[in-house]
C-alpha cells in the first residue's frame, strides 16, 4: 500500500491549493478526484459565469450606442458567448492540468475516493492508499428542492444552463441569491424574459438591506420581474412550455414559461465518501470542523464548500493555505472570516465584507456608520453611472467592522478596505491615503473623510483650535 504524508480528496480550488502548497514544502502528496481538476469554479462556476457576464455587458453597451445616435441592428448570438466561455475555460485549465501537479511531485489519482478507515482511501481504480493526514475538499452541488412535477418536467441549474447554446424565450429562476441574479441579468441582456422568484421578503438576503434597492432598480430597468415571499409549488409540462404554480404570500398564481432554472443554493458533496468509516461527523451533510479546520478526527481536515460556510473559491483557497500551515508545518493557525469579502457580479456589483449595520448593532451596540452616495463621487458622475452607495461600519474607536458597496466595479475599488481591516488599520487611515483624481477609489476616501470631520470639527476641539488661532495670530 502506497503511503503519503497528505491525501487530498477533491481537485477543486481548495484541494489544488492544498496539494501544491504541501508538495512545495516537501511533503509526499496524493490528489484524488473523479472529475477533471479545477472543480466547479473552472467548469461550472466562477470562470464560465464571469465570461458570460462580460459578454452580456458588451451586448448591453452596444444597446446604449443609441445615446450617441448610432444604430445597432440584429439579435445577439448566444452561441458566440458560449464559444468565448469555452475559450476562457481552455486557457485557464492549463493551470489545473494534472501533469503540472505531477511535475510538482503530486501523485494524481483519477476516480472517486472513498474512505475505508480513518487513514485509508480507496481510489477509483480500486487501489488503497494511506495518509498520515487527509484533507477533504470535495465541493458542493446545486440544491434541488422537492417541487411537484419538477423532475418530470425538467429544469436547469447553474451547471446545465452553461451548456445552453440556444436560449429560451422566457425563463423563471427560483432563487434570488447571487447565482440566480447573475444568470437573470445575463439572460435578460440576451433577450430572455426573466422572472425571479424568491421565498424570502427580498433578494440577496445576506446583504445589507440598504444596498438592495439599487440592484433591484437596475435589474427591473432591464425587464427582470421579481416575485418575493413566493414559493414555487408545482411545475407541469404544457406542450413545449411549462406551467408554473406559485404561492405568493398565501395567494396561488399560475403562469407559463419556456424554461425553469433552480438557483436555491448548494449542498456539500459528502454522501458517497463513507465518512462513517473514518469517524468524521457531519451536520445536514456539512462536515463539522474546529477553528483549525480539523474534523472530529484530528488528522482529517475539511475545507471549501464541503464545510458549508462560505461557498467561494477565495475562501477555499484561504482555508487550504491554513491547512497546509497546520497539517504540514505544525503551525497552529486558526481561520477567521471577519474580513472575508465576497462580490455579487451583477451590474451594479455588490461588495460585502464583515458585519452589516444591523449585525454590528446587535453585536456591539453603539457603532458608527459612514456612507457616501456615488452621485457625490466625480468619477461616477463623469461616467453617468452614479447610482450606488458605499457604507463602512465601525466601532466607536474607528475599527472597521464591516464594509458594503453597490456600484460599477465595486468588487475592485473596495479592496483597500479589505486590506485596511485585515491589518488593523482604522477608517481614519483610509482618509490619509492619496488616490488619483478622478478615480472610483475616491468613494472610499470620501467616506473615510467623514470620520475626521466628525472627530475634528465637532465637540470641544473646534473651540480649542479657535482659541489657539487667536493666540497664534
Amino acid at each position: 500500500m502506497e503511503k503519503y504524508d497528505l491525501l487530498v480528496l477533491g481537485g477543486g480550488a481548495g484541494g489544488l491549493v492544498t496539494a501544491a502548497g504541501a508538495a512545495s514544502l516537501g511533503a509526499k502528496v496524493a490528489l484524488i478526484d473523479k472529475n477533471e481538476l479545477g472543480g466547479d469554479c473552472l467548469w461550472s462556476g466562477c470562470v464560465p459565469t464571469k465570461s458570460l457576464i462580460h459578454s452580456a455587458k458588451q451586448v448591453q453597451a452596444a444597446r446604449r450606442a443609441a445615446d450617441f445616435q448610432l444604430e445597432v441592428r440584429g439579435k445577439p448570438d448566444f452561441s458566440l458567448a458560449h464559444q468565448r466561455l469555452h475559450q476562457a475555460i481552455q486557457t485557464i485549465r492549463t493551470h489545473d492540468d494534472p501533469n503540472r501537479f505531477r511535475k510538482m511531485g503530486v501523485d494524481v489519482y483519477q476516480g472517486a475516493g472513498v474512505f475505508q478507515s480513518p487513514h485509508e482511501i480507496q481510489t477509483g481504480d480500486d487501489r488503497r492508499i494511506w495518509g498520515k493526514r487527509i484533507v477533504i475538499a470535495t465541493g458542493s452541488r446545486p440544491v434541488v428542492p422537492k417541487i411537484e412535477g419538477l423532475e418530470e418536467s425538467g429544469y436547469l441549474t447553474n451547471e446545465s444552463a452553461l451548456q445552453l447554446k440556444v436560449l429560451p424565450s422566457s425563463l423563471l429562476i427560483a432563487g434570488g441569491g447571487p447565482i440566480g441574479l447573475e444568470f437573470a441579468q445575463v439572460f435578460a441582456r440576451f433577450g430572455v424574459e426573466v422572472t425571479v422568484v424568491e421565498m424570502a421578503p427580498d433578494i440577496l438576503i445576506r446583504e445589507d438591506p440598504e444596498l438592495i434597492p439599487y440592484v433591484k432598480r437596475a435589474l427591473k430597468r432591464e425587464g427582470i420581474q421579481f416575485l418575493t415571499k413566493t414559493k414555487v409549488t408545482g411545475v407541469q409540462e404544457k406542450g413545449s412550455r411549462k406551467e408554473i404554480t406559485v404561492d405568493q404570500d398565501g395567494s396561488v398564481r399560475k403562469f407559463t414559461v419556456d424554461e425553469v432554472m433552480i438557483a436555491a443554493g448548494r449542498k456539500p458533496n459528502t454522501e458517497t465518501l463513507q465518512l462513517d468509516r473514518a469517524g468524521v461527523r457531519t451536520e445536514r451533510g456539512a462536515i463539522q470542523v474546529n477553528p483549525y479546520l480539523q474534523t472530529s478526527r484530528r488528522h482529517i481536515y475539511a475545507i471549501g464548500d464541503v464545510i458549508g460556510r462560505f461557498p467561494f473559491t477565495h475562501a477555499a483557497g484561504y482555508e487550504g493555505k491554513t491547512v497546509v500551515a497546520h497539517a504540514v508545518l505544525g503551525l497552529r493557525r486558526k481561520v477567521t472570516y471577519d474580513h472575508l469579502p465576497w462580490v455579487t457580479y451583477t451590474d451594479p456589483e455588490v461588495f460585502h465584507m464583515g458585519l452589516t449595520e444591523s449585525e454590528a448593532r446587535e453585536k456591539y451596540g453603539k457603532i458608527r456608520v459612514y456612507k457616501t452616495d456615488l452621485s457625490q463621487v466625480d468619477r461616477f458622475v463623469t461616467e453617468h453611472a452614479a447610482e450606488g452607495l458605499i457604507k463602512i461600519v465601525t466601532n466607536r474607536k474607528g475599527t472597521i467592522l464591516g464594509a458594503h458597496a453597490v456600484g460599477p466595479g465595486a468588487g475592485d475599488w473596495m479592496q483597500e478596505v479589505v486590506f485596511a481591516a485585515r491589518y488593523g488599520h482604522k477608517i481614519g487611515d483610509l482618509s490619509q491615503a492619496v488616490v488619483p483624481y478622478p478615480s472610483r477609489a475616491a468613494a472610499v476616501q470620501q467616506t473615510a473623510d467623514q470620520y475626521w470631520r466628525e472627530t475634528l470639527f465637532s465637540g470641544w476641539l473646534p473651540k480649542l483650535t479657535k482659541r489657539y488661532l487667536r493666540w497664534f495670530r
